[in-house]
């Protein structure tokens, strides 16, 4: 049974991603009620203001609810701050005798107020099964209600000496073929993608998801940061406009000319203040915006400057690094990580816990999670026996 409840819930996460880019701000949610070993309703919030995951799932199953067990990947919501009734007093009404949730829900509003009203309802409730899975699926809702900012993952490939290019610049390709169809999935994994215009002006690159033998891909928001708005007119970026849109961030300074010349072109162009230090530009008034956009998670493909900017100010939930297995060398090739380096080790990144790896064909995939499933593992309200 315990194969089959796994089945189950996955069976709800992979409803839950079925309206993955119309659901923001709201969680990624989906529900399966199953009675005697069968499926008997399923269900998935499509966008805010519709019903949710756990209403659709109730309503094909009906009758046959009663006595069933909703799998379901996030803590149902028991509150009247939105458009739909809480979720909590369906199910109480529908019969249900159990409930098996992945993830408690961080929302002030619910944070185990949902639980906690199913239990004291004569439900039974059980939590943590592929809490993983469903961290993965939430993250940037999770991120949202817990650090205000979207999910932020650090992408690199670099040389066993952690170089990304040589002095001339010449990067392609550092990483194998493995690697670079990881690097697309990535893509296909977040809302946005972020580099600065130096990567531009250098590969000029597309930066749409490319995955052979996928009918339909996800192409993430590209998002430029380019402070004097040098983006290129002629750039390959524009020749995809209708299959992902282009934003260019540029400083207060930039001239307004160029800045209608690329919105000519067809992108949307947005005036960030100066970062932190005086320069460049505000990674968090970055981040604010692509939140009132509802993108909710963000993969960096910057080079070093970006990179660097982005572990300064501490914006990054996890790392993704790819080890190719050459040797560059030299004072003047170019790192992964720009800026300042710290007068001593103490003021060194240091990551918590042992590093995750598997191979990529003849590269090594280093995994970091500076932001996990753990932290909301700890949060759920588990009891046994």
């Amino acid at each position: 049974m315990v194969r089959n409840e796994r089945l189950f819930m996955a069976m709800a996460l992979d409803l839950a991603m079925m309206a993955r880019d119309d659901v923001a701000p709201n969680p990624r949610v989906g529900a399966v009620v199953v009675r005697h070993g069968r499926i008997v309703g399923k269900g998935y919030h499509e966008r805010p203001g519709l019903p949710h995951a756990e209403v659709l799932a109730l309503r094909e199953a009906g009758e046959r609810a009663r006595g069933a067990t909703l799998y379901v990947n996030l803590e149902p919501c028991c509150h009247l701050n939105k458009r739909t009734p809480p979720c909590t007093r369906e199910i109480l009404s529908s019969g249900i005798r159990r409930v098996v949730i992945s993830l408690s829900d961080p929302n002030p509003h619910v944070n185990g107020k949902g639980i906690a009203e199913l239990r004291e309802g004569g439900v039974s409730v059980e939590t943590g099964l592929l809490a993983g899975q469903a961290f993965g699926v939430n993250r940037g809702f999770l991120s949202l209600m817990t650090q205000g900012r979207p999910f932020v993952t650090l992408k690199g490939a670099v040389s066993l000496d952690g170089q990304i290019a040589t002095a001339t610049g010449d990067s392609q390709w550092i990483s194998g073929g493995p690697s670079l169809k990881y690097a697309h999935q990535l893509r296909q994994e977040h809302d946005a993608i972020v580099v600065g215009v130096g990567t531009v002006l250098k590969d000029n690159p597309q930066l749409t998801t490319r995955l052979p033998g996928r009918r339909k891909v996800h192409h993430p928001v590209r998002v430029i940061l380019d402070s004097c708005a040098r983006t290129p007119p002629d750039a390959r970026l524009f020749e995809t406009l209708a299959e992902s849109p282009l934003w260019i961030m540029t400083g207060e300074s930039a001239p307004a000319d160029r800045l209608a010349l690329l919105g000519e072109k067809g992108a949307r162009t947005f005036r960030l203040p100066a970062g932190t230090d005086g320069r460049g530009l505000s990674l968090k008034a970055l981040l604010k915006i692509l939140l009132e956009e509802k993108l909710m998670t963000l993969l960096v493909e910057g080079g070093a400057r970006v990179n660097g900017s982005f572990l300064q100010e501490r914006l990054v939930d996890s790392i993704r690094l790819v080890l190719a297995p050459l040797l560059i060398g030299g004072q003047d090739a170019i790192g992964w990580i720009g800026g300042r380096s710290p007068e001593r080790l103490v003021g060194a990144f240091r990551f918590p816990g042992p590093l995750k790896t598997r191979r990529l064909g003849e590269d090594l995939l280093v995994a970091v999670d500076l932001w996990d499933e753990t932290l909301f593992l700890e949060k759920v309200l588990e009891e046994k026996g």
